[in-house]
C-alpha cells in the first residue's frame, strides 16, 4: 500500500493526546471528524474541542457533523477516499455504512481492558468498582458498543490514590503509545484478532452529578473510591446544615469510631476524620459552599470552621 490515507475521529484531551502522538510520529493524517463546537462557560462562547484546535494548528482538514447517519456526511467520508478511520472517544455513533467506508474499517482506542468496561465511562467506574488495574485496549470497531474484537492491549495498575483525572491522563499516554507503535503491524494486517468475550462485560454508564452524593453507611473504603473516582468531576459532595459541600481528597481508615455515621469523630494535622459505616473517612481536601478547596488542616486552624466534634452531615 502507498502512503495510507488516515482518518482521525475525535473530541476531547483524551483523543488529542492519541492525534498529538500521530503527529509527533510523522504518520501523515489526511482528515479530522470532531464534534461540532458547542457554548461553554459562563458566557457561553462556542468552545473548539481539544482534538479541533490541535487539527487547525497543523493544518490538518477539520469535518464536524452533527450526525454519521446523514447522507451528505457519509459522502463528504466516501470523497475522502480513507483507507483507515482511527477513533478515539469521538462522540457520535458509527453507522455501520461508515463502519465500512475505510478499506481497512474503523478501529478504536478504548480505555479499558475490554471487555471489562464498555461504553461512556470505563476510567470512572474501574476505580468505582475498586479495580486493581486496567488499561487500554486497541479494537476493531463493529455496529455494537464497544464489542469488536480485540487487536491489542496494554495493562497498567491502579494506584489506590490515585483519582479518575490522573488515571485519565496515564491511560491517554499509554493508548497513543500504543496506537503508533500497532499501526505498522496494522496497516501491515500483521495483527490477530482477538473474540471478545461478552459475559465479561460490564456497562460502564455516563456519569451523574448525583452519584457524587455520599451515603455515610458505606464502608470507608467503598467512599473513598468515590471521591478518586469522581474527581476532577462531578465531585463528591455531602451536606451540612442544607449546603452542599464538596470532597476532593480522602483516605480510608479501618479504625471504627462510636460515634453516628456521617459524623465528625476526630480532627487533627491529618484532616477530618468521618465515622462511616464501617471505619471511617479522613477528610484532606474540602470545598465549603462559595468557597475554594482547601487542605482540610489549613482550614482547621481557621477560628470559623463548622468541623466541631460531633458535626453532622446530612
Amino acid at each position: 500500500m502507498s502512503e495510507p490515507r488516515i482518518i482521525f475521529a475525535g473530541t476531547p484531551d483524551f483523543a488529542a493526546e492519541h492525534l498529538q502522538a500521530l503527529i509527533n510520529a510523522k504518520i501523515p493524517v489526511t482528515a479530522v471528524y470532531t464534534q461540532p463546537d458547542r457554548p461553554a462557560g459562563r458566557g457561553r462562547k462556542l468552545q473548539l474541542s481539544p482534538v479541533k484546535q490541535l487539527a487547525l494548528s497543523h493544518d490538518i482538514p477539520v469535518f464536524q457533523p452533527l450526525s454519521l447517519r446523514a447522507e451528505e456526511a457519509q459522502a463528504e467520508l466516501a470523497a475522502l477516499q480513507p483507507d483507515l478511520m482511527i477513533v478515539v472517544a469521538y462522540g457520535l455513533i458509527l453507522p455501520q455504512l461508515v463502519l465500512d467506508t475505510p478499506k481497512l474499517g474503523c478501529i478504536n482506542v478504548h480505555a479499558s481492558l475490554l471487555p471489562r468496561w464498555r461504553g461512556a465511562a470505563p476510567i470512572h467506574r474501574a476505580l468505582l468498582a475498586g479495580d486493581a488495574e486496567t488499561g487500554v485496549t486497541l479494537m476493531q470497531m463493529e455496529a455494537g458498543l464497544d464489542t469488536g474484537p480485540m487487536l491489542a492491549k496494554v495493562r497498567t495498575e491502579i494506584s489506590d490514590q490515585e483519582t479518575s483525572g490522573e488515571l485519565h491522563d496515564r491511560l491517554a499516554y499509554l493508548g497513543s503509545q500504543m496506537l503508533v507503535g500497532q499501526l505498522p503491524a496494522l496497516l501491515a494486517g500483521d495483527l490477530k484478532p482477538e473474540i471478545q468475550h461478552d459475559d465479561l462485560a460490564n456497562y460502564a454508564a455516563k456519569l451523574e452529578k448525583q452519584e457524587g452524593q455520599i451515603d455515610w453507611s458505606k464502608d470507608a473504603e467503598t467512599i473513598a473510591r468515590q471521591i478518586r473516582g469522581l474527581s476532577p468531576w462531578p465531585v463528591a459532595f455531602t451536606h451540612l446544615d442544607g449546603n452542599a459541600v464538596r470532597i476532593w481528597l480522602a483516605e480510608p481508615d479501618s479504625k471504627s469510631a462510636n460515634t453516628p455515621a456521617g459524623s465528625v469523630c476526630e480532627t487533627s494535622k491529618r484532616g477530618i476524620a468521618v465515622s462511616c459505616g464501617t471505619g471511617r473517612l479522613w477528610i484532606k481536601t474540602v470545598q465549603l459552599p462559595g468557597k475554594k478547596a482547601t487542605e482540610a488542616a489549613a482550614l482547621l486552624n481557621s477560628n470559623n470552621h463548622p468541623f466541631q466534634l460531633g458535626t453532622q452531615f446530612d
